[in-house]
């Protein structure tokens, strides 16, 4: 990886990159369990099958709204110095939260949403109602996570991230909390009541946020002299670039699971990938963060960023390997994800193929951490349509030679995918790399 000169000619102690880092990192990692307690929690109705379907499906389309909330984040922690750049990305938040929120009411109380559930999704007749009454929650989900993402990217930029960890663990509390009343009370019966705690924990977590963050914008300067963002548009050419890749990349998953579901034996190939992936996230959630690595502190110390990237990139990987190769990941696999027989050897082949994966994506998100704090999001575009059309090629050519190959296919062509993306992200890091800082070219401009 190529250097260039700090900015500001200040050191970052490693420690200090560790302070910041490691909340992070544990606060990413605790999301699964929020979806672990939703789960185990709808597994113990008296039609499981049905509830969970429906859960299931309503979530698929929040995640899709989801993502324009949560790059809200990026956003805010790269473009927020000031008081006027925060009011300048809260009034983007206000609009992008409003447009979801009446497409969420067009389809949570219209036929436009029978219509969507049962064209566009695939769902059932009887599954429609359950499936609806479910999404009528998680479209206020959707804006309890803005609000959530909008202040903590304020609580990254000003390096509290321990807050992010504080209101996760609460979050996880209360969640855990309202589930042990619902089942002991019996009231599981419906895909909604796991909406209702996915709220309620969500509410909390924004709470946190909320109350930290704002303490820390009434600390800010009102104008800072060397901050050069003045208006909308600036947050816009920032911002859109963001949701677009976002989006490009909810191509993949639907598009493997097809491929998978052209295969031979099918089941084996679509459960075998989803707990190779399952995996695989878990163990790459602590990376999620290194861009924002990147942002608060590549200016001030580049080799020490640099450096700190390098030992922890290597974690994700080193970590699959061991899963992958060792008697521990079988035992694992067997006994706490109840994998066995036909599926286990499908899990674990398609387990190594992710290797390369787990290489990549630490370095994926390092590069477009240097992207964003050059202001040049619209790069993510480009590499995530790379990934895209190479995933899809791959799934083809592999389905093509080896239609019984099992996970692997979804795995090794989402791997060679994300290297894809690595290589042209990095082709135009290259390019960009001396440009100056965002926040600070104004004040270089004016000289």
């Amino acid at each position: 990886m190529t250097t260039q000169t700090s900015t500001e000619g200040k050191k970052v102690a490693f420690r200090t990159l560790l302070y910041f880092f490691i909340p992070l990192g544990i606060s990413a990692s605790l999301v699964t369990i929020s979806h672990v307690i939703i789960n185990s929690t709808l597994a113990r109705a008296s039609n499981p099958a049905v509830v969970i379907a429906s859960y299931s499906v309503a979530m698929s389309l929040f995640a899709i709204f989801e993502r324009c909330a949560v790059i809200l984040r990026q956003t805010c922690a790269t473009l927020v110095r000031d008081r006027n750049s925060f009011k300048l990305v809260s009034q983007l938040t206000i609009f992008i939260l409003s447009s979801i929120m009446i497409l969420s009411l067009v389809i949570g109380y219209s036929p436009i949403g029978e219509l969507f559930f049962s064209r566009v999704m695939g769902v059932k007749d009887h599954m429609l109602a359950p499936t609806l009454s479910v999404y009528k929650v998680l479209m206020f989900v959707t804006i309890f996570s803005g609000i959530r993402c909008l202040y903590q990217g304020v609580i990254i930029s000003n390096l509290r991230t321990k807050w992010l960890t504080i209101g996760m663990t609460i979050r996880l509390l209360v969640m855990a909390g309202l589930s042990w009343i619902i089942i002991q009370n019996d009231w599981v019966n419906h895909g909604y009541i796991g909406a209702y705690i996915f709220l309620a924990g969500m509410v909390i977590e924004a709470l946190v946020s909320f109350i930290e963050g704002r303490q820390l914008v009434k600390k800010m300067p009102a104008k800072k002299e060397d901050h050069h963002i003045v208006n909308h548009s600036q947050v816009r050419k920032f911002y859109l670039p963001l949701l677009m890749a976002s989006l490009i990349a909810v191509i993949i998953s639907p598009a493997t699971n097809a491929v998978l579901g052209s295969s031979g034996k099918a089941e084996i190939a679509i459960a075998s990938y989803a707990v190779a992936f399952s995996v695989l996230n878990l163990l790459l959630s602590f990376s999620t963060y290194f861009h924002q690595i990147v942002i608060n502190f590549y200016d001030q110390d580049t080799k020490m960023v640099i450096r700190f990237s390098f030992i922890f990139s290597f974690i994700p990987s080193l970590l699959l390997i061991g899963i992958a190769y060792s008697p521990l990941g079988v035992w694992g696999l067997q006994h706490i994800m109840g994998v066995s027989g036909e599926l286990l050897e499908h899990s674990l082949v398609a387990l190594k193929f992710f290797i390369i994966f787990a290489l990549c994506f630490p370095w994926l998100d390092f590069i477009n951490g240097v992207l964003m704090l050059k202001g040049q999001t619209k790069v993510l575009q480009f590499s995530q349509a790379g990934n895209v059309l190479m995933t899809i090629a791959v799934l083809f050519f592999l389905l093509f030679v080896m239609p019984n190959g099992g996970g692997l296919i979804g795995s090794l062509a989402q791997s060679v995918g994300v290297m894809t993306e690595t290589i042209i992200a990095y082709i135009f890091m290259r390019k960009f790399l001396h440009q100056p800082i965002l926040g600070m070219r104004r004040k270089k401009l004016s000289h």
